[in-house]
């Protein structure tokens, strides 16, 4: 569809489809770079809307890598469910898809692709993530590669060996160390939070740790309600105690600058549809450790790293997708100079600024309405807001939400432990979720459209 007047190609979501009209044909001998995307192209949320030069920084509406909107008039405010997809992000996809591709190779154009495909995608998690390119996997999704690592890892432990969890952490980051360790024979203890803050401190983590401890799995933040543990200091901890710690960074990487080394991480897993890619899992690690560990894997497969915990042939077109999103996030910071790590945490700075001031804004807004209760209290947090509603089910604030075009959902996030530890049983409540491209109008939307389900008759007692 394009806008009257305009004959720019324009290329949107259409009922979860991409359409538009451009000339898709393949160059001869490898991927065609994405052409320029018009900026007046109808049904886009801009990677920011600014209001009052709270988005000073960032890049703002007119930019023309922008993010095609699916429904409503309000940016989604439910990004730990996953973001818009950008248009260079959907362009990489396509652009991948419509030039040759085969296995991994170096004779044909299709394997030269797929190969240059894969290095790309591996160099460009290594620059967001301040990895080892050499040490980057590539999986389903975090959850998949989770349960791969867990099973793995798992053939080094002995019974009486102990793994530690952490009651913070979504399930995807307890569930699978729980059952390798049943299988293995090996004593799950539990980190536990504080409910009244929301604070998972490294003592909480120390008091867990023994002789017989082999691994701690934590979260750098919280998908629930934001809090954001200190890393590194629990890093020190684990290590100190001779174990290797897995972070769940699933979180954490769509709002921070992650660096790898300086969180002390031995393996660290996210997902690329958190910040703007498309759905697959990222692990990173040291190669030399991952030389170490031997998974169960076809016969033929190769035995090389990271190589060998790939299981099957890649996506590459989602390789593509993922390269994208992080080049998309370097442009964050308009002016931003230097190498793709350093335009990447110039970005990160912008955002990390620019989202604490929606969040601030949601925050005072909230406090103003008193049947409202705030689980998101950590002093380190993501703008990621928890509530619930004194008497009323947060279900039907979604509902109703929804009905006005506002998209922030309810429920527990498959953070069912950390759910229960505050009280709320499997349930949860109404998540709040902020990106780039949400604006002070979506944040003032949300507040009216809260307000107006508490004026609504609740349920007869």
């Amino acid at each position: 569809m394009e806008e009257e007047g305009d004959s720019s190609p324009c290329v949107q979501i259409q009922s979860g489809r991409l359409s538009g009209r451009r000339n898709t044909s393949p160059r001869r001998g490898g991927p065609t770079p994405p052409p320029a995307v018009p900026h007046r192209c109808l049904h886009k949320i801009a990677l920011v809307t600014p209001r009052q030069g709270v988005a000073r920084g960032i890049r703002h509406q007119r930019h023309p890598r922008t993010v095609p909107r699916t429904e409503g008039r309000i940016g989604p405010l439910r990004r730990p469910r996953g973001t818009q997809t950008p248009l260079p992000v959907i362009e990489a996809i396509t652009d991948a898809l419509a030039n040759p591709l085969a296995n991994r190779g170096r004779l044909t154009a299709g394997e030269r692709n797929s190969e240059a495909l894969v290095q790309s995608a591996r160099q460009a998690m290594a620059d967001l993530l301040g990895a080892d390119p050499a040490g980057v996997v590539f999986g389903r999704s975090a959850t998949a590669l989770t349960y791969d690592f867990s099973r793995t890892l798992a053939k080094t432990w002995s019974p009486g060996d102990e793994v530690v969890v952490s009651r913070l952490d979504h399930d995807s980051n307890i569930r699978p160390w729980i059952q390798a360790a049943e299988a293995a024979g090996a004593t799950v203890r539990w980190a536990d939070f504080d409910p009244a803050t929301g604070e998972l401190t490294p003592d909480d983590i120390s008091t867990q740790l023994g002789d017989r401890t082999r691994l701690v799995a934590v979260t750098a933040a919280s998908n629930l309600i934001g809090t954001r543990p200190a890393i590194p200091e629990i890093s020190r901890r684990v290590h100190a105690a001779g174990a290797l710690l897995y972070v769940d960074g699933v979180h954490y990487t769509a709002h921070a600058h992650v660096d790898i080394q300086q969180l002390g991480a031995d393996f660290f897993c996210c997902s690329p549809y958190k910040f703007f890619g498309p759905h697959l899992g990222v692990l990173a690690s040291r190669p030399e450790l991952l030389e170490t560990l031997t998974p169960d894997k076809l016969l033929p497969s190769t035995n090389a790293v990271p190589e060998r915990f790939e299981f099957g042939t890649l996506p590459y077109e989602f390789l593509a997708g993922t390269r994208a999103a992080v080049d998309f996030l370097a442009t964050l910071a308009p002016g931003a100079e230097g190498s793709r790590r350093e335009r990447l945490a110039s970005s990160f700075t912008a955002l990390e600024q620019y989202e604490a001031t929606l969040r601030r804004r949601i925050d005072e807004g909230l406090a103003a309405l008193d049947p409202i209760t705030i689980h998101s209290r950590a002093a380190d947090r993501t703008p990621t807001v928890l509530l619930t509603i004194d008497g009323r089910d947060t279900t039907d604030a979604y509902r109703h939400l929804a009905s006005r075009g506002v998209d922030a959902p309810s429920g527990s996030f498959y953070a069912v432990e950390a759910s229960r530890r505050l009280g709320l049983g499997d349930t949860g409540g109404l998540r709040i979720g902020l990106a780039p491209y949400n604006s002070a109008e979506d944040v003032d939307r949300l507040l009216e459209a809260l307000a107006d389900f508490l004026r609504t008759p609740g349920p007869r007692g």
